[in-house]
């Protein structure tokens, strides 16, 4: 069975291939199948996954899967959530992705510090929501949330990991998610606790594995 992943990213490609792999599933991206990007216009992880799914699942013709996924933190009322990879507004250099992304990410990084100066509650979340479609009008979509808790400290630490890693401190590690190694993060990160219950699920509903 083919699965179309609405995504160009090649590691989340890579993690889900991997987990994926006891399905017998052959996983591709939208990308190579030359399917378009689609709009996230929702307000919740959950709506704009399952349009990315159905969208991806209409242009192919078949099961597709999607991502939405991001930062929530309690003392800013779940922000910046959706919007976590475009939190702060800024004019980005005519440079190359990896460039454009660390610019973006470090820009995000300094309006949440801004936003949570004096807040007494820095409680937060990485948030990834999974939703999986046999055709894009499945009446019953397949969904799977992942949580990693942690909290703001007031300045980054660690040089791994990308966006809010140096900022989210995971207390039952005592380190930052940006000072983890990558096994360590992507066996307890919220994405790979949102594809182990997609596995599950998959296995269950769909009678995959």
């Amino acid at each position: 069975m083919r699965l179309v992943l609405a995504s160009n990213n090649v590691k989340k490609l890579a993690e889900l291939r991997e987990l994926f792999l006891p399905l017998g599933l052959e996983l591709v991206t939208q990308g190579s199948l030359g399917i378009a990007e689609a709009e996230e216009p929702h307000a919740t992880f959950v709506e704009n996954a399952l349009a990315k799914a159905r969208h991806a699942a209409g242009a192919c013709g078949g099961a597709a899967i999607a991502d939405d996924s991001g930062l929530c933190v309690d003392g800013l009322g779940g922000a910046p959530g959706v919007v976590s990879a475009h939190y702060a507004a800024i004019d980005l250099p005519a440079a190359d992705r990896e460039v454009q992304r660390r610019a973006q990410d470090a820009a995000n990084n300094r309006l949440l510090l801004q936003r949570l100066q004096g807040a007494s509650d820095r409680r937060a979340r990485f948030v990834s929501t999974l939703v999986a479609l046999r055709s894009a009008e499945d009446p019953e979509p397949l969904v799977a949330v992942g949580r990693w808790e942690g909290e703001i400290l007031t300045a980054p630490r660690g040089e791994g990991g990308f966006g809010y890693d140096p900022l989210v401190f995971i207390a039952a590690l005592g380190r930052t998610v940006a000072e983890l190694d990558p096994v360590t993060k992507n066996s307890h990160s919220h994405r790979a606790a949102a594809a182990r219950q997609m596995l599950a699920l998959m296995r269950d509903a769909w009678h995959l594995g």
